[in-house]
């Protein structure tokens, strides 16, 4: 489990890909690489991938077709950045809000508004449109693996709120119109939202 805080912006310096998946070699900065295990799960954009072998301040991880069919990995390149965090441990602040790193669905920005410099507001459409039934005012969502809050919904879109820490300290503010994003929907609104559903269905 995660946090959605983000704790790294770490730098994809290798894509090998291979027969039926691709390994990432990730340059980390601000993990502190002596206290990472082989088998540790680290968030990649909000995807949970698995640590494969770790030289200095490198890690690699193995990234399945099935993921990158789901999710916006197979959309980078080498030299390019993406936000890290690791998993959560027993005992410490759940800063954000309870994230699996299983990535239902992407989205695609649509208007990136810049309210109170350098707040900055983004719109965007999930790609499956099924998945607004738990998108909720003032409810959690996971964005490439950070923790949001959902600022207003029109429709089928729905925006958030960018405070500069957020812009500071994750890739999230260089994102522009068109770019896609990895949606993981808060697992607590999913679990009412579908138990609500399953009993008036029931009713009927």
């Amino acid at each position: 489990m995660f946090t959605g805080i983000i704790q790294d912006v770490a730098k994809i310096v290798c894509i090998k890909k291979c027969k039926n998946f691709s390994q990432w070699t990730i340059q980390l900065y601000n993990i502190d690489i002596n206290t990472l295990l082989l088998g540790s799960s680290i968030s990649c954009n909000g995807c949970c991938l698995t640590v494969k072998s770790i030289y200095n301040d490198h890690v690699n991880v193995d990234i399945i077709q099935e993921t990158l069919k789901l999710t916006s990995l197979k959309n980078f390149h080498e030299s390019q950045y993406i936000n890290i965090e690791r998993s959560v441990k027993f005992g410490e602040e759940i800063g954000g809000h309870l994230v699996s790193g299983h990535i239902m669905t992407t989205a695609k920005i649509c208007e990136v508004i810049i309210c109170d410099d350098p707040i900055r507001q983004l719109w965007m459409k999930l790609n499956d449109i099924s998945f607004m039934k738990y998108i909720f005012y003032k409810g959690f969502i996971c964005i490439d693996g950070i923790s949001l809050t959902i600022g207003n919904i029109k429709k089928n879109l729905f925006c958030v709120f960018l405070i500069p820490t957020t812009i500071l300290n994750t890739t999230i503010g260089s994102k522009s119109i068109g770019d896609i994003v990895n949606i993981e929907i808060d697992y607590f609104t999913k679990l009412t939202v579908d138990s609500v559903e399953q009993v008036i269905s029931k009713v009927k």
